[in-house]
């Protein structure tokens, strides 16, 4: 079952938090809702859920209209960050919560609650409480409990933020695989764009109440449509440049500290100001002088195994990110001179 939203507004004390928000989530697909503190991602999923009412628009799931009805009507299932469970009750009977608030037979109850706690792997467990689990276990807990009830939507705030890095990849692969099997529509909120581009069909990064972009995590990470975009998914370096000339298709040239630079440009531009984004990965290091690369000295070197990242001081006064693979380029010591260029098939410039 598919999500339609359309212009919708939500407000807090009277502050509008949300306004004129358009989405649409087609059946089956996992979502991602993306962004940093504060940028209105768990507004708009509690507004989803019911919990926070519209002020203003319309919300659809399939064809029915839920903008106005309780959350218990919305038949969601809801995974919360501090899990959620009931702490004087055993494994099973959070599990069965859900089914016996819907007067289902116990015979079913117990055939259901079993066969989900097999699929996240806590068959055995179900006799025990919440706290004798570690924080993955009772994550696949909440899990079980908002699946169990086959909800048309499944909704999903921050549920791997208090989980260690193990867990986090572990648990992320279990929500996915059984997301994929159900084939349920679900909303997933993070402000980590690693498990973003990781778990989802799409992506929407969202900025001060409004989606800034919508797509593909391909087309998020590779195709941002803003420096906004470009600098939470990934860190690209954003660099203020002139643009010299539009060439054919999609490309420009611009001018940065004096040298001449080619780069992708997907979207119309003009002679004068923009925005330069270019991925750490994206920027390549060579030796001092050569043609076409910005004059810069290494202010800084990092080993880390699959990679090795510098930040390079140009002349200009500007600091920029590389990442260079497998640590090949070791050659380039702190302090070093070095030729700075940019990958013209890889690099972006923007509009300002």
């Amino acid at each position: 079952m598919g999500i339609a939203i359309e212009d919708l507004a939500v407000a807090y004390g009277g502050q509008r938090v949300i306004d004129g928000l358009a989405l649409t989530i087609e059946p089956g697909t996992f979502f991602t809702l993306l962004g940093p503190s504060g940028c209105g991602k768990t507004t708009l999923l509690r507004t989803i859920a019911g919990f926070v009412p519209a002020e203003r628009g319309h919300m659809r799931f399939g064809g029915t209209e839920v903008t106005h009805l309780p959350p218990h009507k919305r038949d969601i299932g809801m995974c919360f960050q501090d899990y959620a469970l009931f702490p004087d009750k055993t494994v099973f009977d959070n599990v069965a919560y859900g089914l016996r608030a819907r007067k289902q037979a116990e015979s079913a109850i117990k055939l259901k609650v079993q066969a989900a706690l097999e699929r996240v792997g806590l068959g055995h467990l179900g006799a025990r409480h919440p706290a004798a689990l570690s924080g993955g276990q009772r994550q696949r807990v909440a899990l079980a409990r908002a699946l169990v009830i086959q909800p048309k939507v499944l909704l999903m705030d921050e549920p791997l933020s208090n989980l260690d890095a193990k867990l986090r990849l572990q648990v992320r692969e279990t929500i996915v695989e059984l997301q994929r099997e159900a084939k349920i529509t679900t909303v997933f909120v993070t402000h980590d764009r690693e498990e973003a581009l990781a778990m989802s069909d799409r992506i929407g990064v969202m900025n001060q109440g409004r989606l800034e972009q919508v797509g593909t995590p391909a087309q998020i990470y590779r195709e941002p449509r803003t420096g906004y975009v470009a600098d939470f998914v990934g860190g690209a370096n954003i660099i203020a440049v002139e643009t010299v000339a539009r060439q054919a298709g999609e490309t420009a040239t611009i001018a940065l500290d004096g040298v001449t630079i080619t780069a992708r440009a997907p979207a119309a531009l003009t002679a004068g100001k923009a925005t330069l984004v270019a991925r750490p990965e994206d920027i390549l290091l060579a030796e001092p002088g050569t043609a076409g690369t910005l004059p810069g000295r290494i202010a800084h070197r990092q080993y880390l195994g699959g990679k090795t990242s510098y930040k390079v001081a140009l002349d200009s006064g500007r600091v920029l990110a590389v990442d260079l693979q497998n640590g090949a380029h070791d050659r380039f010591e702190p302090g070093a001179s070095v030729g700075l260029g940019f990958d013209p098939a890889r690099t972006l410039v923007l509009a300002s």
